[in-house]
């Protein structure tokens, strides 16, 4: 009886402690020319534990609750024995209520990638302090695909890891690296933290929440009313687009989003339609040939 008691103990522990993210990482070192990839696998094993065994939040998560997501890091240079430089990719997934669908809330790929990874050597990360590349931008990302993912269950819900992110980035302003400083680049992770907590673009803020909440989480059951939802949340995104066109945040919101969108209105009514193809042709333009199908009943199901 003892027994079977802490059994059930550790089974709502365990539970109740359970991780953030279901995350698979993989690295790819095809283009590397050498005799022993044993360090790379390596890599990959730490990495795995890294993300998967850190607790990232003080919110507790139910084993099902936890958010999957998925970093691809593809190593197209060794330039020593510990320093390689290669790209990133990062893609997460929320769930949406009633279905079995997976909506997509990030897939952004990093070509500005340099660090160092010895075999063997614990790997460290702090918020308070850059102490490497590999685990800053890790951690970077992981406050990027919380935030979000909060962002999609209540207004603001992710400012307080685009906040942490931008810790991230403020405290890697002297690493040798690419990536963090403005100037760099206009698309980078110091412009994605600040534009994702920007209050200029709060109203991509409340377009996360009534895309996903009020939206496709409502879709299967009352569809007029959750369009209708996901139509006024985009109209939103007009304040972006006009205050910046070219904002980052858009841009990753739409290659994210453009083919569910697509999808999502080949069904609708035709007045809906044409709102929708003028609001989506006005601030991504980059994609109006897909949204001009919409009233075109060409869209792939």
């Amino acid at each position: 009886m003892r027994l079977t008691v802490i059994l059930l103990l550790l089974l709502l522990f365990s539970d109740i402690s359970a991780q953030e993210l279901i995350c698979n990482i993989r690295v790819n070192a095809n283009q590397i020319q050498t005799s022993d990839k044993k360090i790379f696998n390596s890599l990959q094993s730490d990495l795995y534990e890294f993300v998967n065994n850190t607790k990232w939040t003080n919110t507790n998560f139910q084993s099902e609750e936890r958010i999957e997501c998925s970093i691809l890091i593809n190593i197209s240079k060794m330039i020593s024995n510990d320093e390689f430089e290669g790209s990133i990719q990062i893609q997460s997934t929320r769930p949406i209520y009633g279905t079995s669908y997976k909506s997509t809330l990030f897939n952004y790929q990093d070509n500005n990638f340099r660090f160092n990874y010895l075999e063997f050597q614990a790997l460290e990360f702090t918020e308070n302090t850059h102490l490497s590349n590999l685990t800053s931008v890790i951690g970077f990302y992981i406050n990027i695909i919380l935030g979000l993912d909060f962002a999609t269950f209540s207004e603001d819900g992710g400012m307080e890891y685009f906040g942490k992110a931008q810790k991230i980035v403020s405290n890697a302003q002297n690493a040798p690296q690419k990536g963090w400083k403005a100037f760099e680049s206009d698309r980078n992770r110091y412009w994605l933290a600040h534009d994702l907590a920007d209050p200029r673009y709060s109203d991509y803020q409340r377009t996360l929440y009534a895309y996903h909440r009020l939206g496709l989480d409502k879709l299967s059951e009352e569809p007029d009313d959750a369009r209708y939802e996901i139509t006024e949340s985009l109209e939103s995104l007009k304040s972006v687009f006009r205050e910046n066109p070219s904002a980052f945040i858009l841009k990753l919101f739409f290659d994210a989003k453009s083919d569910e969108i697509a999808k999502i209105y080949s069904e609708a009514f035709p007045n809906e339609q044409a709102r929708i193809v003028k609001i989506l042709t006005e601030i991504d333009p980059t994609n109006s040939s897909k949204y001009q199908r919409i009233t075109q009943n060409k869209i792939e199901r």
